[in-house]
C-alpha cells in the first residue's frame, strides 16, 4: 500500500452491532462516504495505527477494511477497534484515524471462536509493531487535535 500512512477522519456511525455484542472487541465505524473514498491501493484486510476521538487522547487501533466474509458482507466497511475502553458509546463524535501498517489479508473462519482468536492475535501484534520508533512517532502527528488539556498558556 503506497498511500501508508493514511489519514482519514469521520463522524462514528452505527455498525452492525456485533463488535461489542458477539465479539467483545467493540469498533467504531466510519459512514460509506469515508469508505468509499480510500484510495484504490488500500487492500482489504487488517492495519493498524493510531486513532482518537475528538480532540481526545491518541491510541493504538486495529482497523478492518473490507467485507468481512464471515458476515458476509454485501458493503465495504472500515471498523476501528481502539486500544482504549471508553466509558460510553460516541456515537456521532469524530474519529480521527492513522493507518501505518498492513498485517493480514481479509480472510474467512470456520467458527466465532476462531474469527475472535486471530482478532486478538492480530491486536498484540499491532500493539508490538506500534512500539517501533517510526510508528511511535506519527501518535504526534499533528493530523490529530490536540486535548484541550494539552494546551498550555493559550498555545
Amino acid at each position: 500500500m503506497r498511500h501508508l500512512p493514511y489519514f482519514c477522519r469521520g463522524q462514528v456511525v452505527r455498525g452492525f452491532g456485533r463488535g461489542s455484542k458477539q465479539l467483545g472487541i467493540p469498533t467504531a465505524n466510519f459512514p460509506e462516504q469515508v469508505v468509499d473514498n480510500l484510495p484504490a491501493d488500500v487492500s482489504t484486510g487488517i492495519c493498524y495505527g493510531w486513532a482518537s476521538v475528538g480532540s481526545g487522547d491518541v491510541h493504538k487501533t486495529v482497523v478492518s477494511i473490507g467485507w468481512n466474509p464471515y458476515y458476509k458482507n454485501t458493503k465495504k466497511s472500515m471498523e476501528t477497534h481502539i486500544m482504549h475502553t471508553f466509558k460510553e458509546d460516541f456515537y456521532g463524535e469524530i474519529l480521527n484515524v492513522a493507518i501505518v501498517g498492513y498485517l493480514t489479508p481479509e480472510k474467512n473462519f470456520d467458527s466465532l471462536d476462531s474469527l475472535i482468536s486471530a482478532i486478538q492475535g492480530d491486536t498484540e501484534e499491532a500493539k508490538k509493531r506500534l512500539e517501533l520508533p517510526e510508528h511511535l512517532k506519527l501518535k504526534e502527528d499533528n493530523f490529530f487535535p490536540v486535548p484541550k488539556s494539552k494546551i498550555m498558556n493559550g498555545h
